[in-house]
């Protein structure tokens, strides 16, 4: 029992970061009906933005709560920036074009988003000391003790955070009623005043932007990334995005949390060696029963 209360834990704060970038994914595919393939790499470009700016505000004498608040808006603000950029060399141009030409844009996007971080901070794997410590103990069973690590905590209640305000933004704000606008008619919306570029240019922004709140909390949990990360992780949270239902938002972060539980357990009592054949199963299964994904809903052709 303890030892599965301590697998579950793990699992949520796992799930909680494919969750944030599993957003980022059905966002765009919501607004424009494409898959942003680039966007496990927005993450990975994250992690090394927040390893950089820990290394400088830590060296510059700040340390705490406040630096890693202060690294998350930094690395939120530039990788917002690599998402704006993305939507305007990889997905602008091909707008027009037939529904392949922006994936495999994106797919080459990613492939020199990998390049370019490789080429600049190297390929060793990048290892960074436990920036937050501690935590408390849940329960005890004998010897084994349950741990709620303070970056547990963390994660749980940054990632919490950042999707209610991203609720907030979608649900209650003019610019969210323009994306839930451009998601149901982009043509339609455009005629109606709605600037339909600028709208899919902020969409991808703030995917950045939560994709590099994933891409701290998976650097601080972790301590160690490399320019490789981007693409199983982000393969994950595309996964995560397809099994909650593609196009939404509660689904791609039941999604994640699902994928999250799904491999820490399979780790935890099978071989660590096939937990992301588990993973990918289940989604498989999941389809094959539920073709649009827990959350999902059929998509109704315009004629």
């Amino acid at each position: 029992m303890a030892y599965a209360l301590q697998q579950l834990i793990n699992g949520i704060s796992l799930g909680m970061i494919y969750g944030l970038i599993a957003v980022g994914y059905t966002m765009v595919y919501g607004i424009i009906g494409m898959i942003n393939f680039a966007h496990g790499d927005i993450f990975m470009i994250g992690a090394f933005l927040s390893l950089i700016f820990l290394l400088l505000v830590t060296a510059g004498g700040l340390d705490g709560a406040a630096a890693i608040l202060l690294v998350l808006v930094l690395s939120m603000a530039f990788t917002a920036l690599y998402g704006w950029t993305v939507e305007r060399i990889a997905y602008r141009p091909l707008r027009g074009s037939f529904r392949l030409a922006p994936l495999i844009s994106a797919i080459g996007m990613s492939i020199v988003l990998q390049n370019y971080v490789q080429v600049s901070q190297g390929a060793r794997v990048k290892p960074m000391e436990p920036l937050v410590r501690g935590g408390i103990t849940v329960m005890r069973d004998g010897d084994f003790a349950v741990q709620l690590s303070t970056m547990q905590m963390l994660i749980v209640a940054v990632t919490l955070s950042v999707l209610a305000v991203f609720t907030w933004l979608v649900t209650r704000t003019p610019l969210g009623r323009a994306m839930r606008a451009c998601e149901q008619d982009r043509r339609m919306a455009s005629l109606l005043g709605i600037d339909t570029d600028r709208t899919i240019s902020i969409t991808f922004v703030i995917g950045a932007a939560l994709a590099s709140v994933a891409g701290t909390m998976y650097l601080l949990r972790y301590g160690v990334i490399d320019f490789y990360i981007g693409f199983l992780v982000g393969v994950k949270a595309f996964t995560a995005a397809v099994l909650g239902g593609i196009g939404s938002l509660p689904g791609a972060v039941l999604g994640g949390l699902l994928i999250g539980l799904i491999e820490t357990f399979w780790s935890a009592y099978f071989s660590v060696q096939y937990k992301d054949v588990a993973a990918f199963s289940i989604l498989v299964l999941t389809l094959v029963l539920m073709p649009t994904g827990l959350l999902g809903r059929a998509e109704v052709e315009k004629v």
